[in-house]
């Protein structure tokens, strides 16, 4: 767990998506580890239920921020059972609102998602319906998707682009290269990872080039394996 203590202090909010903790201890125990290894600074975390159309594999989206930095405002599970969108998603996205007062950005709202990669293109056009719903109810523009969209490679084929709002739309903004490696393989180089802002003044407050993946193998020294 140091290892993933040591990558989320590196942030004042970090998004974990895979969280499988049946038990509910994984969760605490980590975020004990990364209060223990940042002792400056105080670290919280909100979770979704458990979700996933199988009862025998089921993920959670986990939240970890620095409470000296962010605060959370609000928070909304997505219900995949709206009128014309029902079960659009294997993991209906959680979404949490943060206020931040010494960014620039001083509210803003997070929509996380992984994707099932047989059915990415399918997901990734529902999340705008996500996007338009969450900007209606909390009034704000200031909204950021992110995740692991499985947007690259065979799971997302160039033909598809064109029927996927959330690409199509000029107002939203794609931060990670479309040629950078998200994965930990040696053996696949894809852009699975994604971060997309709305709108100009949430792009315009981004430092440019600043959305690049972190090779944390390379950096803390790490095998394949590790």
């Amino acid at each position: 767990m140091l290892t993933l203590a040591r990558i989320i202090t590196r942030c004042d909010v970090c998004l974990l998506q895979e969280v499988r903790d049946g038990k509910g201890t994984a969760v605490p125990q980590l975020l004990q580890t990364v209060n223990r290894y940042d002792s400056t600074s105080s670290y919280q975390h909100v979770s979704s239920e458990r979700l996933g159309r199988s009862e025998s594999y089921q993920e959670q989206y986990v939240f970890i921020y620095r409470t000296e930095t962010v605060t959370v405002t609000d928070l909304y599970q997505y219900p995949d059972d709206l009128k014309g969108d029902e079960d659009a998603f294997s993991r209906e996205p959680f979404v949490v609102r943060f206020k931040a007062p010494r960014t620039v950005i001083k509210e803003f709202v997070l929509i996380p998602q992984h994707t099932t990669p047989t059915n990415t293109t399918k997901e990734l056009d529902a999340l705008y319906d996500v996007l338009q719903r969450v900007k209606k109810m909390w009034r704000t523009e200031n909204v950021m998707l992110l995740g692991d969209f499985n947007a690259d490679c065979g799971y997302l084929a160039k033909k598809n682009r064109k029927n996927v709002r959330l690409i199509t739309d000029k107002n939203l903004y794609w931060l990670i290269p479309e040629d950078s490696d998200t994965t930990v393989k040696l053996s696949t180089s894809c852009s699975y990872d994604r971060i997309v802002v709305n709108g100009e003044t949430f792009n315009s407050a981004v430092v440019p080039s600043s959305a690049q993946p972190f090779n944390f193998q390379q950096e803390y020294g790490l095998t394949e394996e590790q």
